[in-house]
């Protein structure tokens, strides 16, 4: 138990790591949505928008490395499960000086998406910063975290700022 009384569900009665049983949860549809941001120079975001950026398509590397990164979840993260996601969207916004990142995961299982939604999110944005460092090695990646989710025991939730976003 936490300090809040709350079960920890990945450690055992002695307090060893676990990875936690799903094998009697019924399979449910589950979507996680995850988003951060990379702030950078306006001559940065041009040349990213322009397709002009050193190493090619930024944007286009960035969703096929957050597609693939949610995929492998299970080996990156201790203790969680790998899962056989239906699917994976990988969407970017132009924010003034910024990238959002905006990325869902979903699937029918025993166990939440959370984790692959924010890994997802996580290397497009450390993709971009990547492709992009040639130009700017000052640019921030922030405010990664989880917007939404829905399915499994605990229900649907999402971030009180996007209520109705």
């Amino acid at each position: 138990m936490n300090e809040g009384g709350t079960r920890l569900t990945h450690l055992d009665d002695a307090g060893a790591a676990r990875m936690v049983d799903v094998g009697g949860k019924a399979a449910t549809a589950r979507r996680a949505v995850a988003s951060g941001r990379i702030t950078m120079g306006p001559h940065v975001l041009a040349a990213i928008r322009e397709g002009n950026a050193p190493k090619g398509d930024v944007l286009g590397a960035a969703r096929i490395a957050g597609i693939m990164a949610a995929k492998r979840t299970g080996e990156l993260i201790p203790l969680c499960h790998p899962l056989g996601l239906e699917a994976v969207d990988v969407e970017f916004a132009y924010e003034e000086r910024a990238i959002r990142v905006t990325a869902t995961a979903s699937l029918t299982g025993k166990t939440g998406v959370e984790m692959e939604a924010l890994t997802a999110a996580s290397v497009a944005l450390l993709t971009i910063y990547d492709m992009a460092k040639a130009i700017d090695k000052g640019m921030v990646i922030e405010g990664l975290r989880l917007v939404a989710k829905s399915g499994g025991k605990s229900g649907d939730w999402q971030a009180a700022d996007e209520a109705g976003a």
